[in-house]
């Protein structure tokens, strides 16, 4: 009788624990591969299953990077001598008689200290009048001052200098740059490496450096890196031009049977998907599906259409692309799938990987039963 109850006991344990072990989910990173394949052939939504091939990775490829364009690198150095508006001036007037019109006494020279150059580009000389600057270079300058003076004092010699002012300048800006600021362009710092140079040079690694010039409507960019294999993209600033340097601010999130799970940046200028897996730890050996790493993107209509061979989407679409890495081209196919930004990478886990955690749940409702079975006794 005893014996028939220790069993009762343990069929009755046995049976409740698995009904309550087949009503719930085992943990998971995420859905199973056949779950989201299971999306596959659908056409009436906004999500697609895509399997990529070498026609996949050509459409997808991101354009080449075009740098600066034509107009900013044969826009011409600008005359860093020429006087604008906001410039700020001296002058220095020296006369041949003991009282002239501007100097008094035995010296024979005048000072004109901080004359700025109004908004029309003008300055207010006594006894010379109102004179434009603006436009002019200070050897320019001189020689219009000298002969309005000429006409009051005999034979004026009359030196002018050039304080940059908010006429000639350039803002440099961003969290690339070691100094930002507003910095006046000179001869020294004409062209745009010169410039940064001045502003203190990059503060961020140069493979990762993305430098940004604004020219009124006009913008370019490139990465700082290829100005050394591309001189001309060393352009020559002009007034006014905004530099704004930044660290790549790109990233990609990691999901699944990874090394890690976690928004990556890109650390790369240009990313495959292979080097995504590598950056984040690689697949994880022991539960990953190789057979189902997903990149998931929200892609423009025109690629989506090229992508999925039709011509009548005209919204964004999410895309979910496919790469089986155990197949002969996987690897290939992985290495030459490029990463964009706000891509989300997900590999699920091994099919085997749901069978162990339930024959692991299995194990500990057994123990569990025989835990039971040793109190009931």
């Amino acid at each position: 009788m005893k014996i028939l109850h220790t069993r009762m006991t343990r069929f009755f344990a046995l049976t409740v624990l698995v009904a309550v072990l087949g009503a719930c989910t085992l943990p998971r990173p995420g859905p199973t591969k056949a779950e989201i394949m299971s999306l596959e052939g659908q056409t009436d939504g906004e999500t697609h299953i895509v399997l990529v091939n070498e026609r996949v990775t050509r459409e997808v490829a991101l354009p080449s990077d075009s740098g600066f364009p034509a107009k900013f690198i044969n826009g011409g150095a600008a005359t860093s001598d020429l006087i604008r508006a906001g410039d700020t001036l001296t002058l220095t007037v020296y006369e041949n008689v003991d009282d002239g019109v501007l100097s008094r006494g035995n010296s024979g020279a005048s000072t004109l200290q901080s004359i700025q150059v109004d908004e029309s580009g003008f300055i207010f000389i006594p006894y010379a009048g109102r004179i434009r600057a603006a436009g002019n270079t200070p050897e320019g300058l001189r020689r219009i001052i000298t002969s309005k003076l000429g006409a009051q004092t005999p034979e004026p010699q009359v030196l002018v200098q050039r304080a940059a002012g908010d006429g000639a300048t350039v803002s440099v800006l961003g969290d690339g740059i070691a100094s930002q600021g507003v910095y006046p362009i000179k001869r020294s710092s004409r062209r745009l490496m010169e410039m940064l140079a001045t502003a203190g040079g990059i503060s961020s690694p140069s493979e990762v450096t993305r430098v940004t010039v604004l020219r009124k409507q006009s913008k370019g960019s490139i990465w700082f890196e290829d100005v050394y294999e591309h001189p001309e993209y060393d352009i020559a600033l002009h007034a006014g031009d905004r530099v704004l340097v930044k660290r790549d601010p790109r990233f990609f999130t990691v999901l699944g049977a990874t090394g890690t799970q976690a928004n990556v940046p890109f650390g790369l200028r240009d990313l495959s998907a292979l080097q995504a897996i590598a950056q984040a730890g690689g697949l994880n050996g022991t539960v990953a599906d190789p057979t189902g790493l997903f990149v998931i993107r929200k892609q423009e209509a025109g690629i989506a259409n090229r992508v999925l061979e039709r011509t009548d989407l005209v919204h964004e679409q999410s895309i979910i692309y496919v790469i089986d890495l155990t197949k002969p081209n996987g690897i290939p196919l992985a290495r030459d799938f490029d990463i964009r930004d706000a891509d989300a990478i997900y590999v699920t886990e091994a099919p085997f990987v749901q069978w162990t955690k339930t024959l692991n749940a299995i194990t500990g409702t057994a123990q569990t039963v025989n835990t039971l079975d040793s109190v009931s006794n």
